[in-house]
């Protein structure tokens, strides 16, 4: 048997306010946090990592990365979001450690890890050397926050 990763936990999709969001945690942050913060925001775009690259007659794949949720403020990124069921292996697996510090080194911010509870979320800043540690999230009631402060710098 193979240990759980965030691979092989996987929810059921939600259709919701003509979005599929891949859990129903996604869903609830949607409906708790997202639409009502008054911020714009983007579901699952797609952000290209790594282009397609041809190595004489082979080629190497494009690597892409669909965060959850993407909120602007003032046209620009403020807030990358990706909703987990923990901070641990469980929640995040190697190879999405590696999407989320190929996105920081593309386009100069951090994913954050969500993990959202009955009243709050927790959030921990991905793939910086300063990174939380998951005993210790930064707790938040909206994304009226600035994401330097889900690291410890």
């Amino acid at each position: 048997m193979t240990a759980p990763t965030a691979l092989n936990k996987r929810g059921n999709r939600v259709k919701l306010d003509g979005y599929t969001f891949d859990s129903q945690k996604e869903a609830d942050f949607y409906t708790r946090f997202v639409k009502p913060s008054g911020l714009q925001y983007a579901i699952h775009p797609k952000y290209v990592l790594t282009p397609l690259t041809e190595l004489g007659q082979v080629k190497a794949s494009q690597i892409s990365y669909k965060p959850d949720f993407v909120i602007y403020k003032d046209g620009e990124i403020a807030h990358v979001y990706d909703v987990k069921n923990s901070f641990g292996v469980y929640g995040i697996d190697s190879s999405v450690k590696l999407r989320f510090k190929l996105f920081l080194l593309k386009y100069g911010i951090p994913v954050e890890a969500v993990v959202i509870r009955k009243h709050d979320f927790k959030v921990i800043a991905q793939g910086i050397t300063k990174q939380r540690k998951f005993t210790n999230p930064l707790v938040c009631t909206n994304m009226r926050y600035n994401w330097i402060e889900a690291t410890n710098i």
